[in-house]
């Protein structure tokens, strides 16, 4: 795998979150999923396999794990993705494969066999997953995120809020899904992600967070509150 980048998490209020991102925005610039008010929805389809191994690997804190997820914006089908996250040490690593609508419904009914016609070694590896371990759908998970980007180091910042669990349905384009909320209040999650090195004055502002540092995964967290609900697994697309 390459380099891979660093990625640091907050969780911090809304308030902080205002003021933090009035500072950014005269620095950077939306990324290319914004819209006019900066603000776009996210929603990924989490899968794990039959030994939980991307949930259990994550709460174990082990240094070497992968999770996999569909994951489409405002609700729009020009731009689905089934994606891998690695996380090797202190870095993380994400690659993907675009998905034509078609091909995201075949997945949808469980024939993974549709991977098999995509030229890739991660479609290769996806399919692989889901015939030796049964890799399949876990949870849905909403946000709403404001993503800034700068080039020095590739830098990006995303606030995402209103996180929600998706309560009955596996399906990324359901319009009638009804998701739970996961934090109690107005809770912010903030990630920093760059290269090699935070640039000093996008760290000098970032200097002032009174949010606390924190290694939580919105996939766990999402998951967690399902377990708790009694509705993990209740459910097919």
């Amino acid at each position: 795998m390459n380099d891979g980048r660093y990625e640091i998490k907050f969780l911090i209020t809304n308030a902080d979150y205002i003021e933090l991102h009035n500072k950014l925005k005269h620095i950077m610039i939306p990324d290319e999923h914004s819209s006019e008010t900066d603000d776009y929805f996210v929603r990924s389809l989490y899968y794990d396999d039959l030994y939980e191994t991307s949930y259990v690997s994550k709460i174990d804190g082990d240094n070497n794990r992968r999770k996999y997820r569909i994951r489409a914006y405002n609700m729009l089908d020009d731009n689905i993705r089934f994606e891998r996250k690695k996380k090797h040490n202190n870095k993380v690593e994400k690659s993907s494969i675009s998905l034509k609508r078609f091909q995201y419904e075949q997945l949808a009914v469980g024939n993974f066999d549709i991977l098999r016609d995509i030229n890739s070694p991660l479609a290769d590896e996806i399919y692989g997953a889901h015939c030796s371990y049964g890799l399949n759908p876990t949870v849905i998970v909403d946000y709403d995120r404001t993503a800034l980007v700068h080039p020095l180091s590739n830098t990006r910042i995303t606030f995402d809020k209103n996180l929600r669990a998706g309560i009955n349905s596996y399906d990324i384009f359901d319009e009638d899904i009804y998701t739970y909320p996961i934090f109690p209040n107005d809770s912010v999650i903030l990630e920093i992600k760059y290269d090699a090195q935070l640039p000093s004055h996008i760290s000098a502002m970032l200097g002032s967070i009174c949010g606390q540092k924190t290694a939580l995964s919105k996939f766990c967290m999402c998951r967690e509150k399902l377990a708790h609900l009694n509705l993990k697994k209740s459910f097919i697309y």
